[in-house]
């Protein structure tokens, strides 16, 4: 059994944010009903990577669906959704703002049909702004929210981090918001309205670089790969590659100067002797250990560190990662076989549950794989009637 068996979600996304949400929702054992495009589907099924024709990138993040295709555009389509609707406790949807209501899908359309249904929504700027309608992207949400203000180094332009962080941050807060909400209707028994904005959720993890600004008036800047506050908290580079080492407080300083004899007379520099002190004098304290961590290679020096009890670890490229005997252990990756792709492998879900395991999946279905199955088993449709509605393609 999953935690989640028994919860139906009915998910009208596309592309990233709520595709990625309802995926957790989906490895936590909801069941999600995919809606997609007769002859086209989700956008993301045109994204590459490619394997035989079918998108990689939208297999990757779309297990444990069951792909229903229904055009919407016409009037019985619209009456499919509504039935489904009426059976279902979540809905879901990350368009342009404006969208499902001109659809005749808004929530308070939806909740005449189904009073106490979860309705969440995830857009760029929140259903509820001062930019209405204003649609976003990843990109513009990282930009916009401050994230690439702080991200890449001095002399650089602001950079976007290297996976789409707002699309999946925000698509994790509305998993959290949605399983929020099934709490409270097993006790209240009314559903309601989530209003998830990506530029709120990178506002929501800008941390330090937050209270940076509002206690002190600083302005973050962007400064590399070095921590604002700890220091030696950076990537050095080695003999083969780089490494990064992480001192967060004075015991491990000490820990790592008395460990490694290289480092035992930085113990009584007074510029160094206190992490305060150490921050201040970075630009000194780095090419020192630098001067070190290029001498040896990373496997050598991550095995050293470590023994001293000091956190360190290699910077991975993305083979090295997949590669690694503690992905494998952890059971991190997922091998299945896909009808038109062939054998494939992704990311695993993180979540590791004693009692309640989510680490076997079923794959990402091919485009309308399950319309049938939904319109037979869910809404108790007659063959007949199903064979009627793709010869109208209404699915």
């Amino acid at each position: 059994m999953k935690p989640l068996e028994g919860v139906r979600i009915l998910d009208l996304s596309h592309v990233l944010a709520m595709p990625y949400c309802t995926m957790v929702l989906g490895d936590l054992g909801a069941e999600v009903i995919k809606i997609e495009k007769p002859g086209a589907g989700d956008d993301s099924r045109e994204f590459g990577p490619f394997k035989n024709g079918e998108s990689a990138y939208f297999i990757s993040i779309n297990r444990n669906k069951k792909s229903v295709t229904l055009n919407l555009k016409e009037e019985k389509g619209k009456e499919i959704l509504r039935e489904l609707i009426k059976v279902s406790d979540v809905i879901t949807e990350n368009f342009r703002p404006g969208t499902m209501e001109k659809l005749g899908f808004s929530y308070e359309d939806v909740k005449k049909i189904n009073p106490n249904i979860i309705y969440a929504t995830i857009c760029g700027f929140g259903q509820d702004s001062v930019y209405p309608g204003r649609p976003g992207y990843d990109i513009i949400a990282q930009a916009f929210g401050g994230l690439m203000s702080i991200t890449g180094y001095p002399d650089n332009p602001p950079t976007r981090v290297g996976s789409s962080l707002a699309d999946i941050i925000s698509g994790l807060f509305t998993a959290i918001g949605i399983l929020a909400s099934l709490r409270t209707k097993e006790k209240t028994g009314k559903g309601e309205y989530i209003d998830t904005a990506m530029v709120d959720c990178i506002l929501a993890v800008l941390e330090n670089a937050m209270v940076r600004y509002t206690v002190t008036g600083e302005i973050p800047k962007r400064i590399g790969s070095r921590h604002p506050s700890l220091t030696p908290f950076d990537v050095f580079e080695t003999e083969d590659g780089y490494l990064v080492i992480g001192i967060g407080n004075d015991h491990l300083w000490e820990i790592f100067c008395n460990k490694i004899s290289e480092f035992s007379h930085l113990l009584s520099d007074e510029r160094f002797k206190t992490n305060e002190s150490r921050s201040k004098n970075e630009r000194i304290l780095k090419p020192i250990i630098e001067a070190w961590t290029k001498k040896h290679k990373t496997n050598d020096l991550v095995d050293i560190i470590s023994k001293a009890g000091v956190p360190c670890g290699p910077v991975n490229t993305v083979d090295m990662v997949v590669n690694d005997p503690n992905t494998t252990h952890r059971k991190m990756l997922f091998e299945f076989d896909h009808p038109i792709a062939g054998k494939m492998k992704t990311a695993n879900s993180p979540l590791n549950l004693s009692n309640t395991p989510c680490k076997t999946h079923v794959r990402a279905p091919t485009l309308g794989e399950n319309t049938e199955e939904v319109l037979s088993k869910v809404l108790g449709y007659p063959k007949e009637k199903i064979e009627e509605l793709k010869n109208n393609k209404i699915v």
